[in-house]
């Protein structure tokens, strides 16, 4: 059920880079929320065509983290400063050219395995 979703104009690095970087975020995902890291899912797109404050000359990165319940403020400033410093010390990304979204999903609003968590 929770998800994140990472999309940079960085180059993608070598496959074993990626799949660190991902396992690592999953793992981290898992343990802010509190849910078992087996139903987490993340994605990485590299390469991808972006701006951030008017320029495309240095890196920038979109991550999307959702999750059916509540993201406390507490846990998504403390989500905000793990992954930044991950995603920075991996595809080299600038902590101040990464956006995160937060997103709550209802569980009528997720879908898994045929059906929904509702």
């Amino acid at each position: 059920m929770p998800l994140i979703n990472l999309q940079t104009s960085a180059p993608s690095p070598d496959r074993a880079t990626v799949d660190g970087l991902l396992l690592d975020l999953s793992a981290k995902l898992a343990r802010h929320l509190g849910k078992p890291e087996s139903y987490v899912m993340t994605a990485f797109r590299g390469d991808v065509p972006m701006t951030f404050g008017g320029t495309a000359d240095a890196p920038v990165c979109y991550v999307e983290v959702k999750s059916i319940g509540t993201m406390t403020p507490a846990q998504t400033a403390a989500m905000s400063a793990e992954f930044c410093s991950l995603i920075e010390a991996a595809i080299a990304v600038p902590k101040a050219r990464i956006y995160i979204e937060f997103a709550d999903a209802e569980r009528h609003l997720w879908g898994w395995n045929g059906g929904t968590f509702a």
